[in-house]
């Protein structure tokens, strides 16, 4: 039962990733996201249902448009299959007791899980978008922040037992410096990480990080809070470097050339929403 349950959220996330390249691509050229029927980029024939069955109609139609035959791009079946493993992720975390949140939640699992799943796919279209367009559409970023604000602070209401919350908390009703390090924890984050790279563009007026970058790391604050926003960011730099290092002596990239460093950012995101307390703990267990 509990492989079926699995099987059909990987099925869901993978109608999610389909729905995913659609933004990313309509991003790019302009189109309303849910407007118009999905079309072939090339020969802008409009697509049947059976060109649009996630995975299985890329490999049955061999990488190529049914109608022109020209090449279509992997993105398609890669964002799917990443959609739908995360999704599997986010689910088997959040009901088999852990918690993806710092310190842990007692607010909804089901209203938790659609949160994060909704912040996973908003990375999916940033590290995808940036890692072709070299910027994070501000669209993206700035729907994560806010969605992301409002959950902050419906759960933290919820947590502290304000009254009159509706909810129906057990806590005792009073907003005590516990509940105040609890409920400013994910926005403390947030600031220290994007007040961080905003010091490296002044520092570096621009050249060493965008204005993205600052948004994605305050998002990033939001979602991971104290301390796995450490962990994102130590394992977003680490590797970055090592993809970097490897470029330069494949010689495809030298010491002057751009790189984009959201889809980094996203990698260290993802990571330590899983694994970044045991990695804090590993580290500073390490140095002390």
């Amino acid at each position: 039962m509990e492989l079926f349950f699995y099987f059909f959220i990987f099925l869901f996330g993978l109608i999610v990733g389909s729905f995913l390249n659609v933004v990313i691509f309509r991003l790019e050229s302009g189109e309303q996201v849910v407007r118009g029927r999905s079309h072939c980029r090339h020969c802008r024939h409009i697509l049947e249902w059976y060109d649009l069955i996630p995975v299985l109609s890329f490999l049955a139609l061999g990488g190529k448009c049914r109608y022109c035959g020209k090449a279509l791009s992997v993105q398609y079946p890669l964002v799917e299959l990443a959609t739908g493993m995360l999704f599997v992720a986010i689910f088997n975390f959040q009901f088999n007791e852990t918690t993806l949140y710092f310190p842990p939640s007692t607010f909804h699992p089901l209203l938790s899980t659609l949160y994060f799943l909704f912040i996973a796919s908003s990375l999916i279209v940033i590290f995808v978008y940036d890692l072709k367009h070299y910027i994070i559409p501000d669209k993206i970023i700035y729907s994560a922040i806010i969605v992301s604000v409002f959950y902050l602070i419906l759960g933290r209401i919820w947590e502290a037992g304000l009254p009159g919350s509706g909810f129906g908390s057990p806590a005792s009703g009073v907003l005590g410096f516990e509940n105040l390090i609890i409920l400013f924890n994910p926005f403390i984050a947030a600031i220290a990480a994007g007040g961080f790279f905003f010091a490296i563009v002044l520092i570096t007026k621009g050249a060493g990080m965008g204005g993205g970058d600052v948004k994605l790391a305050f998002l990033m604050g939001l979602a991971l809070g104290w301390p796995k926003i450490l962990a994102a960011l130590f394992l977003a730099f680490t590797i970055g470097a090592i993809c970097g290092i490897i470029l330069m002596l494949l010689k495809k990239k030298n010491f002057k050339s751009e790189i984009p460093f959201g889809p980094f950012l996203v990698l260290g995101t993802f990571i330590a929403l899983f694994w970044g307390e045991e990695i804090v703990r590993w580290y500073t267990g390490y140095l002390f």
